[in-house]
């Protein structure tokens, strides 16, 4: 018997689904080696050797497969095919005591039978430059971390974290927050005919463009008093059609997901903040759905581009096929050309015949569509732009019309048809009224999940797998909230930090550095470089500035707000400070009075046990938020989850929204889980 070791239980179940009794699969359950949690775990000295432990859960999970090992013939190792994915293999022939030059290696990007059986046809080696450029990036997180996080604590507050690039992260939050702060608006001015055909009902509008031969651009017109000159100038004008242009415009498909591209449009389309996604896409390739989730490569394999063009004749008729299959080619840097974009692993696997709980319907459907789409043909618009001329004034009014729907029949996108009337060059319009309207520009708008890793792609900073813990983390330093419209706002704390990072540590969070490590990292993967100078040559000038930093920072005041309140034990104001876990009550008397208290958050829900109380949110001393009753300990209601203020259909429990987004009763007895509409 053969055995094959993965990280994950469903994948095992899903891959044995498809072998024989010859093959036994075991999981991991995920890394069985790391460094240690309370000590740095590298040997500086001794050319940055890391000290790796088995902890205590992982010796559980290895119990199993080691009983394994003793009626098995050979060993594979079929983690997934990222530098993680190699990592883990061989971190496992480490823990097991494998030979790792003998051991077999498989990779797959997808889990579906054909591959599995190729995949064991073709056993490979573990790729050490893969292994080595993981541990380096794990090497360089760990030195920041953990360097740098006791001179936060030091300089401003205790629990304070430093992270390579999470900080880079809220470095762009922070400077885009004071850009929105800083910003004047500007005023600018519009100005726009209503007009109609003669003897018609049908009314359409023309932007002013063009005034004599110079061109109005969108702040031209900075006042009203410019605006009202333009409109005395067109009094009593003739508006007469100067040039008609029709012409047939096409609309092409966009390419199929990336691990980046996905994030952002599953948060456009369902509010799924980068994590979940991370985690439904998870379930979804494991399952056999969809291929690796974790990539930046927009390949697309024959075999599938086949398949959909096989699809798309049988199921929409040949006017959707193109003529040929559809390439496209990555922008992102440092791009992983030999894996493939994320697509279903059959397209004949239509969203609404799988059996899919509602979130993961909904980025399946999101999958399948995009893939689908990028196959199809092209939409096509007929566009008419037509030209009215008034007392040497020029009016644009645009139109367009769908003629033929193409890749939107399965990937719909935004738009907006405007029909204009049936007109001729020369012919005479009647105006209805001159509009002219006030504008002011606008600040740059705050970061959401989608735009801030767009930017983060855009600038080279991190890889696919890195997005959703970067922004994830970041969140729970409490270093950035979400505003009402749940984009990005740095807080106090994150500001303080930030700013002293900048100061002093500026390659920490300069952009082009970060970068530039990225870059190194996957030379060492192209084995390329050697893992060992690159951490050299961060470490000893990081260090060297770290040491001096000790010595010159003076202790940061950490933001302090007043407040009409007073010390219960001193009388001595109260005043609001900020921690890494947000905003509390503390005594200005500090540090002789060190009394403080929380800041109820409440979530308006009234507390279902002592019907007084309302459910607050709170933190553990750990920072985990739960959520109890105002009135404790009188009262020791609390969830784990947020309540949503309604009551369970079934039992009358509250019902809570839990971390995968999904509305349930928070009685376990229940098990009531709200159906979403697909």
């Amino acid at each position: 018997m053969d055995l094959i070791i993965v990280e994950s239980p469903t994948k095992a179940r899903t891959i044995q689904k498809f072998l024989n009794k010859e093959y036994s699969v075991v999981s991991s359950f995920g890394h069985i080696r790391d460094l240690p949690k309370k000590e740095l775990g590298i040997d500086i000295e001794n050319n940055f050797e890391p000290k790796y432990v088995v902890p205590m859960l992982s010796r559980k999970k290895l119990t199993p497969i080691k009983k394994s090992l003793e009626k098995a013939d050979k060993v594979i190792l079929a983690t997934d095919e990222d530098r993680e994915g190699e990592a883990i293999a061989w971190h496992l022939t480490q823990a097991l005591k494998l030979d790792a030059e003998k051991s077999d290696r498989i990779v797959f990007h997808e889990i579906t039978k054909s591959a599995i059986q190729e995949a064991l046809k073709n056993p490979r080696r573990i790729d050490m430059d893969l292994v080595d450029s993981q541990q380096a990036r794990r090497i360089l997180d760990r030195i920041v971390g953990y360097q740098l996080s006791p001179f936060l604590w030091r300089k401003i507050a205790k629990g304070l974290s430093a992270g390579r690039v999470q900080s880079v992260a809220v470095r762009l939050i922070v400077e885009r927050e004071r850009e929105i702060q800083n910003f004047k608006p500007e005023e600018y001015w519009s100005i726009e005919a209503l007009l109609k055909k003669a003897e018609s009902e049908k009314e359409f509008t023309a932007t002013l463009i063009k005034r004599g031969e110079i061109p109005i651009g969108k702040l031209d017109i900075g006042t009203k008093e410019n605006a009202d000159k333009i409109l005395k100038d067109l009094e009593g004008a003739k508006y007469q059609i100067a040039k008609i242009e029709k012409k047939e415009t096409k609309r092409n498909p966009l390419p199929p997901f990336t691990t980046s591209t996905l994030q952002q449009a599953a948060w456009q389309k369902f509010h799924f903040s980068a994590k979940m996604t991370m985690s439904l896409a998870q379930r979804l390739y494991e399952e056999g759905h969809i291929t690796y989730h974790r990539t930046d490569s927009l390949n697309i394999s024959q075999i599938a581009l086949d398949a959909a063009k096989k699809f798309i004749l049988e199921k929409f008729g040949a006017t959707y096929w193109p003529g040929f299959s559809k390439t496209y080619k990555t922008k992102s840097k440092g791009a992983q050309e030999a894996h493939e974009a994320i697509r279903p692993t059959s397209p004949e696997a239509e969203p609404e015949n799988l059996k899919l709980d509602a979130s993961q319907a909904k980025l399946y459907q999101l999958i399948w569509s995009r893939f689908l789409a990028s196959q199809m043909s092209s939409a096509i618009f007929d566009s008419t732009s037509i030209d009215i001329e008034a007392n040497n004034h020029i009016f644009r009014a645009n139109g367009s019309m769908m003629k033929f729907d193409g890749f939107l029949r399965v990937y719909p996108i935004k738009f907006q048809e405007m029909d204009l009337p049936s007109l001729q060059e020369k012919e005479i319009l009647e105006l209805i009224k001159l509009i002219s309207s006030q504008h002011f520009t606008q600040p740059p708008p705050r970061y959401s999940e989608a735009t801030l890793i767009k930017a983060l792609e855009e600038d080279g900073i991190g890889r696919p797998s890195t997005y959703a813990p970067i922004i994830s983390t970041i969140q729970d330093r409490n270093y950035i909230q979400k505003d009402e419209a749940r984009k990005f706002f740095p807080t106090d704390i994150g500001f303080t930090v930030n700013d002293l990072l900048v100061e002093h540590f500026p390659v920490i969070v300069d952009l082009k550095f970060t970068a530039h490590m990225e870059e190194d990292l996957d030379k060492i993967a192209e084995g390329q470089i050697k893992w060992q100078p690159v951490i050299k040559e961060f470490y000893d000038p990081f260090k060297e500035n770290l040491d001096q930093k000790y010595e010159e920072v003076k202790k940061q005041k950490a933001p302090v707000e007043p407040t009409d309140k007073t010390c219960p034990q001193c009388g001595k104001p109260l005043v609001i400070r900020t921690s890494r876990f947000g905003k509390f009550y503390a005594c200005s008397g500090f540090p002789e009075c060190r009394y403080t208290e929380n800041i109820a958050n409440s979530t308006g829900v009234t507390c279902p046990e002592c019907k007084q109380g309302k459910i607050n949110e709170k933190r553990t001393r750990k920072g985990k938020i739960f959520y109890a009753c105002s009135n404790y300990p009188d009262c020791k209601f609390a969830l784990w989850d947020k309540p949503t203020g309604e009551t369970c259909p079934k039992c009358g429990s509250l019902l809570i929204s839990d971390k995968k987004g999904r509305i349930k009763c928070s009685n376990k007895e229940c098990g009531f889980i709200q159906k979403e509409e697909k």
